[in-house]
């Protein structure tokens, strides 16, 4: 896991969620590279979902690259994404123009915002 020193509590935190067998994450983790620089006011961390199991925990991730986007203790986001820049871009801009923005939603998958939740909570005591 990798990332830059800790922000204050109610930043945003920009976790990609990968696995080093995926040559897709491989690709991508310049990209999110470039996003940490255009977002210097976010924490951003790599998470290899099997080197940094205990992170991870219960969280199922089945597709590469996933995003988590949490601002304090809520989850703004949780999800798969293209492996572009600008789908992350539009992700993160939308969290830092809406200080409300949550994962809660009725479509998503029983257990999986409790289980980002965790997550986030876990990466901001552990990072």
């Amino acid at each position: 896991m990798s990332a830059v020193p800790f922000p204050p509590q109610d930043e945003l935190l920009v976790a990609c969620l990968c696995a080093a067998w995926c040559r897709v994450c491989d690709t991508y983790r310049d990209d999110f590279a470039a996003l940490r620089h255009q977002h210097p006011q976010a924490r951003f961390v790599w998470v290899d979902i099997e080197d940094d199991s205990e992170l991870v925990d219960d969280l199922e991730v089945e597709t590469f690259p996933t995003l988590l986007i949490g601002r304090g203790d809520r989850v703004c986001f949780i999800g798969p994404v293209l492996p572009q820049p600008a789908a992350a871009q539009r992700l993160i801009q939308a969290a830092e123009d809406n200080p409300t923005m949550s994962a809660a939603s009725p479509s998503a998958p029983t257990g999986t915002t409790a289980a980002a939740q965790s997550l986030l909570s876990r990466l901001r005591q552990s990072c």
